[in-house]
């Protein structure tokens, strides 16, 4: 399952997983946690994989808007671009009512729908590497170390998590997992 959303790091992650993970006989979702406080569009989707302008394949808006779905089409478009054999699910969720909180939120899908391997786009700038940041609390230990959506999931998934931060167009991705940090794979 890959954490979906129209960013530049959800674009990493999901070629990333196309190019590294999926194989035949695999389903790979794509998983949005929608919220009403949502403001992104999708010109950036677009501009990343360099999609034209007007309405994605199967939208139901046809009118090439930049409604919040159109994303989630474009992603399925590229995944069957680049493995027409892989079946692709979109499944859209409602952040929890009980937390509010994004990461809560996918955790309880994955487990929910059972998945093994759990890919999110992280987004990791200098001031973030050095200082963190105080989002999310570890449960147990000191509890002061403050942990981002990434970094929250690779800590707290029954499933392996893999954030991914791709660097530059032909420089990689830089990976992160339970027991693997900042593990580099140049591809």
């Amino acid at each position: 399952m890959v954490v979906a959303d129209p960013s530049r790091e959800s674009a990493g992650a999901l070629q990333y997983a196309l190019s590294h993970v999926v194989v035949e006989n695999d389903e790979l979702i794509l998983l949005h946690v929608e919220s009403s406080y949502s403001w992104w569009n999708t010109f950036s989707f677009r501009k990343i994989y360099s999609l034209p302008p007007g309405p994605m394949p199967n939208s139901s808006e046809g009118g090439g808007g930049v409604g919040e779905g159109d994303f989630l089409e474009a992603m399925r478009q590229v995944c069957r671009i680049a493995q027409p054999k892989i079946p692709v699910r979109l499944e859209r969720t409602q952040l929890m009512e009980e937390t509010k909180d994004k990461a809560n939120t996918i955790l309880n899908k994955s487990n929910l729908l059972r998945v093994d391997l759990l890919i999110i786009g992280q987004r990791r700038g200098f001031s973030t590497a050095i200082l963190g940041t105080s989002r999310y609390k570890l449960s147990g230990g000191s509890g002061t170390k403050g942990l981002d959506t990434a970094e929250y999931l690779i800590e707290n998934s029954k499933c392996t998590c893999v954030a991914v931060q791709k660097r530059g167009q032909n420089a990689g991705y830089v990976l992160n997992t339970k027991t693997h940090k900042n593990f580099w794979l140049l591809a």
